[in-house]
């Protein structure tokens, strides 16, 4: 009898640990993180991406200017 009664509580642990893990919502949380990243990478290109290609182009053409 206490070998059954040993065994559901270690069952009812087991179980109350599975319910605790938080390893999805981790993941989920990091997913969410890493796409607001992404966003703000875009927009900062998209925003800057014109006069840095700009700025390039002056300095190539200063460099490939013979002096």
């Amino acid at each position: 009898m206490l070998s059954l009664i040993a065994t559901l509580q270690t069952l009812g642990f087991a179980a109350k640990d599975r319910l605790r893990d938080e390893k999805g919502a981790t993941a989920v949380e990091y997913g969410i993180m890493v796409a607001l990243i992404a966003v703000v990478i875009i927009a900062a290109v998209s925003l800057l991406g014109t006069q840095i290609n700009d700025a390039f182009k002056s300095i190539t053409s200063e460099l490939t200017t013979p002096a």
